[in-house]
């Protein structure tokens, strides 16, 4: 008796339907627009839409062997392109949802970074106050389900702590930039997509990379349409060097940070996320720093700075409010 060839998926039927594809991309623009605003989490986005398992899974899922099999199965070798072989890969993967997923978070990002740049150079005070709150108010719902019942939890939350407070502040060799600085901001920021609760625009800010990555991002995207109508391309180089090394520095961040986070959560889950709220507590010298540093504190400044805080928290406590009960422990 002999057995049937396995059967192929064609193009025609992997695809999946448009409203699928839809329903995909718009949860992508909501991960995308929180992840591009520090105190906001992607990844708890991606719960309460009810894709984080599919999300973490598809993640795990990319694995060397399966890239290079794909990579192959679309050049012109072992006998040529294997369109079939190529799309029953892309499916184990689940590369349609991880396409339509990326494309939504891609434009999101845009669209926020490109709010960021004009009001940063408009009205940083409120900016920078809005984040505050954002952060304080992210900071007081993590504390809220964190249970801290052992000192290795309690020295987990002073490194943190201490971190993300040192690093906000003025540090030389984060200031001068470069781009190893810019390729592992964007391997943490990517990776803490992954995780509810922590923001990667957060860890952002802690490396203060966040404006400018978000001022960099707008020029590319003025230079690129620049370029496309006729412009000179030489203004775009600079910018597309940074850019492209930001996103390296986070596919590479999505698969080896992110899994180096899974494994501390499965080996000690309360100190590692008694670590990660750390950080957001941590985090909240930043904005004052970058306020204090650009305008200075008035009692102008001050109050306009703590108003445009309360909205922010007061945004974020309600988002969490009507969203979802966090619980680290399923994290």
């Amino acid at each position: 008796m002999t057995t049937s060839p396995e059967k192929l998926p064609t193009l025609s039927g992997s695809v999946p339907p448009v409203r699928e594809w839809a329903r995909t991309f718009a949860i992508g623009i909501c991960m995308g627009s929180a992840d591009a605003v520090p105190g906001v989490s992607g990844g708890t986005i991606a719960l309460i839409a009810g894709i984080y398992g599919r999300l973490i899974a598809m993640i795990n899922a990319i694995t060397p062997a399966r890239i290079t099999t794909l990579l192959r199965a679309l050049t012109p070798l072992d006998g040529g392109f294997d369109l079939g072989g190529a799309l029953r890969v892309f499916e184990e993967i689940d590369g349609w949802f991880g396409l339509a997923l990326v494309t939504g978070v891609g434009a999101a990002v845009v669209l926020v970074t490109r709010a960021v740049h004009i009001l940063n150079e408009s009205y940083p005070t409120l900016l920078f106050g809005f984040f505050f709150g954002l952060i304080a108010a992210s900071a007081v719902v993590l504390l809220r389900e964190l249970t801290v019942d052992s000192a290795y939890q309690i020295a987990a939350g002073a490194v943190g702590f201490t971190i993300a407070f040192v690093l906000s502040g003025p540090v030389e060799f984060l200031e001068s930039g470069g781009l190893a600085v810019i390729f592992a901001a964007g391997a943490v920021a990517v990776s803490a997509m992954i995780l509810p609760g922590i923001s990667g625009s957060l860890l952002l800010v802690i490396l203060g990379q966040y404006t400018f990555m978000s001022d960099t991002l707008s020029r590319f995207i003025d230079g690129l349409l620049a370029v496309v109508t006729g412009g000179p391309i030489a203004t775009l180089v600079d910018d597309a060097v940074l850019v492209v090394t930001f996103m390296a520095g986070g596919l590479v961040g999505l698969f080896t940070v992110s899994r180096v986070v899974r494994r501390a959560l499965d080996r000690n889950r309360r100190a590692t996320m008694t670590f990660l709220v750390a950080l957001v507590v941590g985090a909240l010298r930043a904005p004052v720093q970058e306020v204090g540093s650009e305008v200075g504190f008035s009692t102008d400044v001050l109050l306009a700075f703590l108003a445009a805080g309360l909205v922010g928290s007061v945004f974020l406590l309600v988002l969490d409010w009507y969203a979802v009960d966090l619980d680290l422990d399923s994290v």
